[in-house]
């Protein structure tokens, strides 16, 4: 497999070559990179792929890689059903109903 074919975000299937398309239309940061592409936005949240998407910004732009960290971190969270968002018109759920 070539270089530009490597998969950077496995959960997002990002390859190197998209996020170097992305810093050539002048995304320079983690975040923007993360708009543009989806790298970071899978099941891991970036724990897999921020650093190696640091790592290619700070060789294009020639900085150290601290320089692009951490990016924004959202840690996942448990999914909420429907029902529960709805509520009631108080907001009021009682908690005695939501159990699976």
């Amino acid at each position: 497999m070539s270089e530009q074919h490597e998969i950077v975000c496995r959960c997002e299937e990002v390859t190197r070559e998209e996020i170097m398309e992305a810093i050539r239309q002048g995304d320079g940061s983690l975040d923007a990179i993360k708009r543009r592409t989806r790298a970071g936005m899978g099941f891991c949240q970036g724990r897999t792929c921020r650093r190696l998407i640091a790592r290619i910004l700070s060789a294009y732009y020639q900085l150290p890689a601290d320089r692009f960290l951490p990016g924004s971190v959202r840690i996942p969270i448990t999914p909420i059903s429907l029902r529960l968002l709805a509520g009631t018109a108080d907001g009021e759920i009682d908690p005695e109903e939501e159990q699976p």
